[in-house]
Parts: structure tokens; sequence; C-alpha cells
């Protein structure tokens, strides 16, 4: 026996589908949230680390030299770096705003994609709601300086005698904390005192090795014995395994102009920042790590640190890095600068 459709069975049969099809819709409203979020997602990402590429880049050619091509509003280094942290090989660099007096650069950066006009992606799901593409922008903005507060990883401030402009990418130097230094420029000191001439402890942060620096006011001295901080013992086990597997060790160092006092009692005017390349230190009595590393053989001729000789030895470097530990001020004669990005 056949089956008899009545008038409401077609009524049925329509309402139905008319729920059928607003869940269509709202199945379709899903799939865009989660897929075409997902590519919206994908691409901010991608245009963000190459603003961010393209931004530090910038900063990093002027931190070193703003006379540098690459240190302006139309260096191509945004475009290259944005590009190559697409997925697609593609990206559009909108603008790169440069403010040398404030020592600041920030790079905008949007989507290229064929067939479309600059900042639109496709989307897939959307575009049956309406909506067949999307704007995404990524910005990104970095400063560059010298240091002018921030915690130094080593307790450690050095004379401006030892770091002149003329001694930055110079020759390997010994510093010694007391008596006769490698620089005969430098003023000298009785054992026991903290001598101008070569460097002096400062106070450490609570539970630290390192001391925080203000370069406006005056630094405490700490420690008055020769042989330093014994909390920093794995900082220095850190540095002795770097150097040993072929790594630089670079560290920025305080610089400071004068000292008054003794011992506990010493204050420093402390007035910039230098980067030091560590290729030795003798801080103990003994040849054993971490207070003594690279003694003797390694430290030839009048940079030779043994007996009783307590000191340092390296180069002071220009040298730029990529830090958020430090607040900046105008770029100093030192060679040692810091950008790191703001947003």
């Amino acid at each position: 026996m056949r089956g008899v459709v009545t008038a409401d069975g077609d009524r049925e049969h329509g309402a139905v589908a008319v729920i059928v099809a607003i869940l269509l819709v709202v199945l379709l409203g899903f799939a865009a949230l989660a897929v075409d979020m997902g590519l919206l997602y994908s691409e901010k990402a991608q245009l963000q680390n190459g603003a961010d590429a393209g931004a530090l880049s910038i900063a990093q050619a002027c931190a070193k030299d703003d006379a540098d091509p690459k240190c302006s509003g139309t260096s191509s280094l945004a475009k290259d770096l944005a590009d190559k942290n697409s997925l697609d090989g593609l990206s559009n660099v909108q603008s790169i705003d440069l403010d040398l007096t404030n020592r600041k650069v920030t790079v905008t950066a949007d989507p290229i994609e064929a067939g479309r006009t600059d900042n639109q992606v496709s989307l897939y799901f959307a575009g049956a709601l309406g909506m067949p593409a999307s704007s995404v922008v990524a910005k990104s903005t970095v400063v560059w300086g010298s240091p002018s507060k921030g915690t130094t990883p080593f307790p450690l401030t050095i004379s401006k005698c030892q770091v002149t402009t003329l001694l930055i990418d110079g020759s390997q130097q010994r510093i010694q904390s007391h008596g006769s230094n490698a620089n005969d420029d430098c003023p000298t000191s009785p054992s026991g005192g903290d001598t101008p001439g070569g460097f002096g402890w400062l106070l450490q942060e609570a539970s630290k090795c390192g001391a925080y620096i203000d370069l406006a006011v005056n630094e405490s001295g700490a420690d008055t014995g020769n042989d330093g901080p014994t909390n920093c013992d794995t900082v220095l086990s850190q540095w002795a395994a770097d150097i040993t597997a072929g790594k630089e060790v670079i560290v920025l160092l305080p610089v400071f102009d004068s000292v008054t006092g003794t011992g506990s009692g010493a204050s420093y005017d402390v007035s910039a920042f230098a980067a030091f390349k560590v290729e030795g230190w003798k801080f103990g009595g003994t040849s054993d790590l971490p207070k003594t590393f690279r003694n003797r053989t390694e430290w030839a001729g009048t940079n030779a640190c043994s007996g009783s000789c307590r000191g340092i030895i390296g180069r002071f470097i220009t040298y730029t890095a990529l830090s958020s530990d430090y607040e900046l001020g105008p770029v100093t004669d030192y060679g040692a600068t810091v950008v790191k990005l703001t947003n």
C-alpha cells in the first residue's frame, strides 16, 4: 500500500527545511570562526614577526651608526625581513617611522595577496556570509640607546681611564683591583684601597650577583676583599664553561669617573656602561674554578696575572645588545648600546 502525503505533512517538511537552513547558517558561522579566525591569527603572527625583525634591524643599524643607509625611513631591511617572516614570502611595509632624536623606529606591515589590494586576506567560510576578506595590520616599535639604569650581571665598576674611546675595540687589557695596572695612564693606590686605576666591587642586589646601577646616583662600594663576592661563583662558572666551549662572554660593566673613600665606604661616580669581552680572571689565591680561570699560559707578557695579582682580563668592544633589562639614554662614546621592543 502506498503512503499518502497529507497537507499537514507538507507543512512539516517545509518547517524542517527552514530549520536545516538556519542551522547551516549557524554551522557556517562556527566554521568561519574556527577556520578563518585561525587564518587571521596566523597571518597576524607572521606580520608581527616581520615587523619586529624589521624594526630591530633598523634600530641596530642606527645604534651603531645613524649615518648608515640602513638607518633610514626607506631602508630595504624592513621589507626584506617582513617577506622572510611570511609563509608565502609576500608582505607589505606600510611605513617606517624613524625618529632619530628620540632614538625610536616604528615599522607597520600588512599582507599582500594576489588579486587583492594591500591589507586584504581572503576568508574561506566567512565569504558565504558576505565577508570575503579582512584586513590585518602589525606594528612594532623599537628604541635604542646606551643604558642609563639597570642591573649589571656582575658587581664590578671600572675606571674610565681604562675605558677611553681609544681603547674600545683595542688590545687585550689586564685590569687589577689594586696596585699597578696595565694602563700606565691610570693612577694607582696602595694594597687594600679602591684604586681609580682599576675596579671596585659594588653593592649587590639582594640574593643576586649583580648590582643595580642608576647613572644619576653615586654607587656605594661593598666587598672590600680582593677575592670578590662569594655568591657570584655560579656566574663565573658559567662564564668559564661558555669560554671553554668557544662562546663569547660579553658583559655590560659600569664605568666610574671618580671614587671617594675606600673599601665598603667607597662611593663611585658612575657615568656610563661599557661592553667588556671577558677572556679570563683571577679573583682568588688558587687556580681553582670559579675564582680563577685561564691563568698563566693564556695571559702572556704584560697581561700575566699570577701570584698576588687579582684582576680581570679581556677587551672593551663596540657592542649592541638586545635586552629589556635597561632603561635607555643617549648613545655614549663607550661603545655599549641596547635595542629593545616597546610593544
